[in-house]
């Protein structure tokens, strides 16, 4: 099994990291590694997309939502039932949000046992392809001053603060909303309610705990989740705010559309 992790992911994130810390000016690793970040984001941007469309969905799906929980809400197992009809019947997931994360947790811990490696005094001989170069003794140092090679406490909780921003642009779409008062004191609100409290909770442990783990990692692999979570911010503004922006300004000129002009009658004609 661990052979097998390997050769689908380490080897080849190995061989990549080392291939463009070959091409980059100055043989920067910290460059390496951002470059790499935008790569994996860019093979996972259709899973990230399609995660914050069933995210949108199901905040656009919320009124219809509350009213199967008022409708039910001494009866907990039809709403349930109810509940995942309408989900089936919109085409939404609420668990599809989980998706991206556990695809990234392998790529992160393949990357972990890569900077370990590169960073140590592991012979990368055995672990190259032939038309990758040998890069010999590797600088781990990042724009000729940032150590990666130890913990970086400035990069640690530069992560964390990105990480609270993005976990508050979802929290502002509504993704931690409380039922509406008419259902609050049924079963499935109590579940709900409890619900939207954890994650408001996340919205501040996450980045606390990003911090805590992030001084105890090398500043390589922080770095990584930094660009990782400045890359999100990017893509969930995008997503969230600019592109329904632009399609209610575009709406919005379509509706304000002065009226065509009459056309002026023949003479002799009536209308």
């Amino acid at each position: 099994m661990i052979e097998f992790f390997n050769i689908i992911l380490t080897k080849p994130i190995l061989n990549l990291l080392m291939w463009l810390y070959d091409v980059v000016p100055g043989q920067d690793i910290g460059i390496a590694i951002i470059i790499l970040t935008i790569i994996v984001k860019a093979i996972l941007f259709p899973l990230a997309q399609k995660q914050i469309k069933q995210q949108k969905a199901l905040q656009d799906l919320q009124p219809k939502i509350d009213e199967v929980r008022k409708t039910y809400k001494d009866d907990k197992e039809e709403q349930a039932r109810q509940l995942m009809s309408l989900y089936k019947t919109e085409k939404v997931n609420p668990a599809a949000s989980c998706l991206p994360l556990l695809v990234q947790l392998p790529i992160f811990i393949a990357l972990f046992h890569v900077l370990r490696s590169i960073l140590g005094d592991v012979d990368l001989g055995s672990m190259l392809y032939s038309i990758t170069p040998h890069p010999g003794q590797i600088d781990p140092t990042f724009l000729g001053f940032v150590d990666l090679k130890n913990p970086n406490y400035v990069i640690a909780i530069i992560a964390g603060g990105v990480q609270f921003v993005q976990a508050k642009q979802i929290m502002a779409r509504g993704a931690t909303k409380k039922p509406p008062k008419e259902v609050e004191g049924s079963p499935g609100a109590k579940d709900e309610s409890m619900a939207a409290m954890m994650n408001k909770q996340m919205v501040y442990m996450m980045p606390v705990i990003t911090i805590v783990i992030g001084f105890s990692l090398p500043g390589a692999l922080i770095l990584y989740w930094l660009t990782m979570s400045v890359l999100t911010v990017a893509q969930q503004w995008y997503m969230l705010t600019y592109k329904k922006q632009k399609e209610a300004r575009e709406k919005g000129e379509g509706d304000n559309q002065p009226p065509e002009a009459p056309v002026p009658l023949e003479a002799g004609k009536e209308v």
